[in-house]
């Protein structure tokens, strides 16, 4: 008997049986868990502010109960008064690092690993002296009300502390990615023409470089987080060099009493620069009021998870990046604590972690946590790698599990048989409490959507923002069980559609009105920073408000709940006249599971697409053992003819299912074997794809690809 066949006999004996036992025990479940009566998104989520004008802004519905964010005026404040509201809960933690080994790999990398301690947890209490003595630290070493200082670092707590230190004093922060080009770097100094940087022990050999190039020449302190190295520290052409800890402990001592300047709504609380898709980064204004309703949007939806017991948020997105400012704040403020991790360390496969060790999520158990949809589709494939691995019966009883599970989901039911023995296993490797995660910065594939609550039973939100409206704008109700939606905007904001003739979107379009997403209200940041053109081209006041025009396609469906369908600067006509949405494409081709990232590009000279595509290993190595080229190292992989033809053959047939026409599937490949990080310029620190800087990259193999003949038989590889 063939595997195939004994894989089908198996499935269809386990089929029949569980058929049997949801026709017994339906009555039992229904009278148990009462579907009819769970909580459910309201029928209408947001309305027109005028009924009758089809150009008119949408609003949320309803009235969320009061709290602390819609009574504070800043975020000092907010900070403030959450602490004075749980004085002895427990609200930061972070794990000690106590050294560092290198690990080589079989491939001849060499990682290195950290030896980490248990997490170390502080009191609302202590935070709160540690921000006030740090507060007044920084005035000691020379920070004002109304300067700029920069905090140039990844997530920690340390990060934390000095941003809320600096808005009590009256002061402003910049923010940078670490991961930023050295360019990018230089850029961001010197337009904020900073003199304070915040940064860590790792940093500092870069920052004495720019200065010994007189490449940064106003900075004169730099206030260094300490590690478990001590890199030297001698002053270089008058930069000098404080620990961050020295700073507090002269804050402790020092009396500035009253020198402090407590800042304005308006006032801007952070330059936050975006790595963004294309040129040099640009400074957003974002003030005090931008952040707060952001959160009071948060708040008007996630209000039911306020003051839970042993609500954890796992801290390990980019803190550069407002959506996890905003998120930090906001579950400080409802009572969650923060556990401060990263994308290296935060579970046992994480490239820092040591053998032997477990991962920052095992240790912190969270209950929420916010996600970009590239670290929930590598999820995704990583749950059915490990399917694969177990061989063809236990992958199709898999794929039985999981869709048996979104049926009854969708339903209202819930399954607990098959949550504590599939899904307990997965949630595990998220230290098995998760119950919330928030899906922003770009589209999530329905597919990935349905896969991620069905496998982590967990509720699965997706929202849009942009760093011009402090990560504020739409947001899912918790109680949505939709895909492919981003739900109403935030309390306290309005969106509108705006025709957009060149792509023929409209608002008079049938059956869901179409245009470009213009949101206004509270959270539209103050402009972009010493660039008043840029500025006008994007912000408007109009009526009374204050506008920013995305870019963005959306459509608006009759309960108020947006989707995002296009973007303006995504959209490239084909040479016969087709307009091809490459984001869209992108969106639908990352799910597929031979896919790890790609970037889509067309040109009108031309009649078809073209991919850049890292490929997903395990994914290639499979497709290597059939092809009999299992010997083969990945880079070389990446570079033979009939690989790159199986995985663009994987790619199509995943095109297909996903409903994409003809035209919007890439014909010929280029394979990367190499992943994009933000170190490498390609993908933003929210890894976001750079589609510019990847065209300019991979100009000569664009070239190439377009210059051989227009069928889809040619095809081509680079491996970098």
């Amino acid at each position: 008997m063939s595997d195939s066949l004994s894989t089908s006999i198996g499935l269809g004996l386990i089929k029949s049986v569980v058929c049997v036992y949801d026709v017994v025990t339906l009555p039992i479940y229904a009278l148990v868990q009462r579907p009819w009566a769970a909580a459910k998104p309201p029928a209408v989520k947001a309305r027109p502010e005028a009924a009758s004008d089809p150009y008119s802004p949408w609003i949320r519905t309803g009235t969320p109960p009061d709290h602390l964010c819609y009574q504070a005026k800043t975020i000092s404040e907010l900070f403030s008064l959450t602490c004075k509201k749980h004085p002895e809960k427990r609200s930061f933690g972070y794990r000690e690092v106590f050294g560092e080994e290198d690990e080589k790999q079989t491939d001849g990398k060499v990682f290195k690993k950290l030896i980490l301690g248990d997490y170390k947890w502080f009191t609302c209490a202590q935070i709160d002296q540690r921000v006030e003595n740090l507060a007044k630290g920084f005035m000691v070493y020379g920070v004002r009300p109304g300067d700029v200082v920069l905090i140039l670092a990844e997530t920690r707590l340390e990060w934390m502390l000095s941003a809320q230190a600096i808005f009590r004093l009256g002061a402003t922060i910049a923010t940078l990615y670490t991961t930023l080009g050295e360019d990018g770097i230089i850029h961001g100094i010197n337009e904020t023409e900073v003199t304070h940087i915040v940064t860590t022990h790792d940093v500092v050999p870069k920052l004495k470089k720019f200065r010994k190039d007189r490449m940064i020449p106003r900075v004169k302190t730099i206030i260094y987080i300490e590690g478990h190295k001590t890199p030297d520290m001698t002053e270089v052409d008058g930069l000098s060099f404080v620990p961050l800890k020295v700073v507090e402990e002269a804050g402790r001592e020092a009396d500035v009493g009253g020198k402090f300047v407590p800042p304005k709504a308006s006032d801007p609380a952070i330059i936050m620069y975006t790595s963004g898709s294309t040129g040099v980064p640009k400074g957003v204004i974002i003030t005090h009021r931008n952040v707060l309703t952001t959160i009071g949007g948060f708040f008007a939806i996630a209000h039911p998870l306020a003051d839970k017991e042993g609500a954890t948020y796992i801290a390990y997105l980019p803190l550069a990046h407002v959506l996890e400012l905003a998120a930090e704040v906001f579950f400080f403020s409802i009572g969650h604590a923060i556990g401060f991790s990263s994308p290296h360390t935060m579970t046992e496969k994480g490239t820092a972690i040591k053998k032997g060790q477990l991962g920052d999520a095992m240790l912190l158990k969270p209950t929420v946590m916010a996600a970009v949809p590239l670290v929930l589709d590598r999820i995704r494939k990583g749950v059915w790698d490990q399917m694969d691995s177990k061989g063809p019966f236990f992958k199709s009883f898999f794929q039985f599990i999981t869709d048996y599970k979104k049926f009854w989901t969708k339903r209202g039911f819930r399954t607990p048989i098959i949550n504590a023995l599939v899904c307990k296993k997965i949630r595990a490797m998220l230290g098995g409490r998760i119950q919330h995660i928030v899906s922003g910065s770009a589209p999530l594939s329905p597919d990935t959507m349905e896969f991620i609550r069905a496998c982590l039973d967990v509720t699965l939100l997706q929202g849009y923002g942009l760093t011009e409206t402090a990560a504020g704008a739409t947001i899912m109700d918790i109680t949505d069980r939709s895909t492919g939606l981003v739900g109403p905007p935030l309390h306290g904001i309005k969106i509108k559609l705006v025709d957009w003739h060149e792509g023929n979107y409209f608002v008079t379009d049938k059956p869901h009105p179409r245009g470009e997403i213009v949101v206004g209200g509270g959270s539209v940041a103050a402009g972009y920073y010493k660039n008043d053109a840029l500025t006008a081209e994007s912000f408007r006041d109009e009526d009374g408000e204050r506008w920013f025009y995305t870019g963005d396609i959306g459509e608006v469906y009759p309960d108020g709940s947006f989707k995002i369908v296009d973007r303006k600067k995504d959209l490239v006509k084909l040479q016969f006249g087709e307009y091809i949405s490459l984001g869209k494409v992108e969106t639908e081709l990352k799910s597929c599971p031979v896919v790890d990232n790609i970037c889509i590009h067309g040109s009108s000279f031309h009649n078809y697409l073209i991919a850049i595509v890292v490929p997903q290993p395990k994914a290639l190595v499979n497709l290597a053992k059939l092809q009999g080229k299992e010997h083969m190292t990945h880079e070389q992989l990446c570079k033979d003819p009939a690989i790159v033809e199986a995985v663009r053959q994987a790619i199509a047939e995943h095109a297909a299912k996903a409903k994409l026409n003809k035209n919007e599937t890439p014909c010929k490949l280029v394979l990367e074997s190499k992943e994009w990080i933000p170190e490498t310029g390609l993908v933003t620190a929210a890894l976001k794809i750079r589609r510019k800087n990847i065209t300019d990259h991979y100009r000569p193999d664009i070239n190439r690809l377009y210059g051989i003949s227009s069928d889809c038989n040619g095809l081509q590889s680079k491996s970098t």
